[in-house]
């Protein structure tokens, strides 16, 4: 059973029941699995940033229709009350927080300024936000959560990174019975006019793993974006780190599982949790 909260648009917002939440952390766990065989180390991000951090990767430009922002009510004179669920713009102070629409960018802010090992790996999971203009339930929500793999150093180690992990992401989807679809994803991750916004047109840097049509994973190739943008080095050479993430939505995995065994997410954990041994590499 999911709890649908109420908000301007319905189905934005869900609580998992608890079969829902048992089967997600187990999904989670596999991947975090995978993670650590990749030598990975977790952090823990925020689940919001000052606006001037992810400005610097250009998310207000490229993607304003998804954003979200944030400040304090006004409470210089008497205490505001929401309206019809909504605060006035006057009650509210100018925003400086952002909601990210990604989790990787808590592993570029945390590797700010300093230099890394050539062959750099961690993971996070965080909450990510998105001002769709549709909800549809767990295939595509305003809040959900989003485990990242990225890879932090030369660009040979990126590839890497993603071509294990597309392995690993087909090998878990066919254990489970499930089609995907690999397409390359036309997202300007890019500012809409440099020089990288056209390398990738001719290249695409993302491709998603689509299930039924939705996207349920993705491999992204950064070059050396947010090595430039943070000041990452590699150490040893002193040049702007490349990066590279692998991205899971979490409540997406449920949708298309729990459509995949009719609902029953007894089955549909028992399977992951089979599936998770059976996929291992050799």
């Amino acid at each position: 059973m999911t709890a649908t909260l109420s908000t301007a648009q319905g189905g934005a917002l869900t609580i998992l029941g608890p079969d829902q939440t048992d089967l997600l952390r187990d999904l989670d766990r596999t991947i975090t699995g995978w993670a650590a065989e990749a030598g990975a180390r977790e952090i823990m991000p925020p689940p919001v940033y000052p606006l001037s951090d992810l400005e610097k990767f250009d998310v207000y430009a490229n993607f304003p229709h998804l954003q979200f922002v944030g400040g304090p009510l006004d409470v210089t004179g008497a205490p505001p009350a929401p309206v019809g669920g909504a605060f006035a713009s006057r009650d509210v102070d100018p925003p400086f927080l952002g909601l990210p629409h990604s989790s990787c960018y808590g592993a570029y802010l945390y590797f700010e300024q300093q230099a890394v090992a050539p062959e750099t790996t961690i993971t996070l999971i965080n909450r990510c936000f998105r001002n769709e203009t549709k909800y549809e339930g767990l295939r595509r929500l305003l809040s959900f959560q989003m485990r990242e793999i990225v890879a932090i150093g030369t660009f040979e180690h990126t590839q890497d990174v993603i071509a294990r992990f597309t392995d690993r992401i087909e090998r878990f989807a066919k254990e489970l019975g499930l089609e995907l679809n690999k397409e390359a994803a036309s997202d300007p991750f890019f500012e809409r006019d440099s020089g990288r916004a056209l390398l990738q047109r001719l290249s695409p840097v993302k491709h998603e793993f689509q299930a039924d049509g939705l996207a349920i994973a993705s491999v992204n190739t950064h070059r050396n974006f947010f090595g430039e943008r943070c000041a990452i080095t590699v150490d040893g050479t002193g040049e702007h780190a490349f990066t590279g993430c692998v991205a899971f939505g979490l409540e997406r995995w449920l949708a298309v599982l729990g459509d995949r065994f009719g609902g029953d997410l007894q089955e549909a954990r028992a399977a992951v949790n089979a599936a998770a041994v059976n996929a291992a590499p050799a």
